[in-house]
């Protein structure tokens, strides 16, 4: 019974309001993504002057930048009730359907991965955004009839990390586009500092760098980071109130793995098989990924993109290469035969 008791403890709702809190809710209190705020804010006025929904929006951009922030705010801004989906889950066009009939007059709907839904669904949205009707079948063969079903007028703020996967007539459905860039670390750290005034954490300068240096330009990170460095003062030192040290940031984040410029295991496991067993490349991507143990995709989405922005792996058609960053950092000499992006 003891066991049980611990189990069914209440969660900590003081907790997890300040989890919930380090979401910006207005565009005013956003950081970063100066222009697409500016757009997205001239979107929302427009609407609300003329007293209509605001236009289908779609955010691209690599994970974790604020997508699903930025729906939330668009929402709150309008004065919306929010609706939150994803593609993987919308697998058949009756899922859309019966998501679609739900909806009340104005409310905002976001589908997370928007790519990701079934050709079907896709079609079926098409006609869902334009003129807020869908048509459903009933019956099958020769006695199958079309049904029409009129909607209450909705937006759809749709949110995708590979965007080139959407198909065209449902791309030029949206009436604004806009693309997140990764974060520059002086924006990163005015996130660490908001988010460090909310978690009770005080970090000066020094600190805020040392984080947002390490945090890979993505927002998301920064604040895994953050908790990371706040759950060890908590720990090893006598609580929250003293000034936390930039040795401290550095013993935290070296702790989890997270080296200087933000590499973490599985990083790094890639560049030393790529650097010290296949001598440099070309390495499929097949191979790497059976080499770390890891699947393919998980290279492809989740390693392969930072390290080839910051110039440490290059994309050949023959496959992966080390650049000569890649042997600097890990203090490897760079051999005179090694190939290169130009000799591919």
């Amino acid at each position: 019974m003891d066991d049980l008791r611990e189990v069914d403890e209440p969660v900590d709702e003081t907790e997890l309001a300040i989890e919930g809190a380090l979401r910006p809710s207005s565009l005013a209190e956003f950081v970063g993504q100066q222009k697409v705020r500016g757009q997205l804010q001239l979107l929302l006025d427009a609407a609300r002057i003329q007293q209509r929904s605001p236009d289908h929006i779609l955010l691209s951009g690599p994970p974790g930048l604020g997508k699903t922030t930025l729906a939330m705010i668009v929402a709150h801004e309008s004065g919306r009730p929010l609706r939150l989906s994803s593609g993987p889950a919308i697998q058949h066009a009756g899922d859309l359907a019966a998501l679609l009939s739900s909806l009340t007059p104005g409310e905002v709907l976001f589908i997370d991965e928007v790519h990701r839904m079934a050709r079907s669904a896709e079609e079926m949205l098409y006609l869902a955004m334009e003129d807020f009707r869908i048509d459903i079948m009933v019956g099958k063969g020769a006695g199958a009839t079309s049904i029409p079903l009129e909607l209450a007028p909705f937006t759809l703020v749709g949110a995708t990390t590979r965007s080139g996967l959407l198909p065209n007539p449902l791309r030029d459905r949206f009436g604004f586009t806009a693309h997140l860039e990764y974060y520059d670390p002086a924006e990163l750290e005015l996130v660490i500092q908001r988010s460090a005034g909310m978690l009770g954490v005080d970090l000066p300068r020094a600190a805020r760098s040392e984080i947002a240096r390490r945090s890979r330009g993505t927002p998301r990170i920064a604040n895994r980071l953050l908790r990371r460095v706040r759950d060890y003062v908590i720990v090893h030192s006598s609580g929250l109130g003293n000034t936390v040290a930039v040795s401290t940031v550095d013993a935290a984040l070296d702790l989890y793995d997270v080296d200087s410029i933000g590499l973490d295991r599985l990083d790094k496991a890639v560049l030393e098989l790529l650097v010290r067993r296949f001598r440099g490349g070309p390495v499929g991507l097949n191979t790497l990924a059976v080499a770390v143990g890891e699947e393919p995709e998980t290279i492809e989405s989740v390693v392969e993109p930072y390290l080839v922005r910051i110039g440490f792996m290059g994309r050949t058609p023959r496959g992966r290469i080390a650049m000569p960053e890649a042997y600097a950092h890990l203090g490897v000499a760079h051999p005179e035969n090694a190939l290169r992006l130009d000799d591919l």
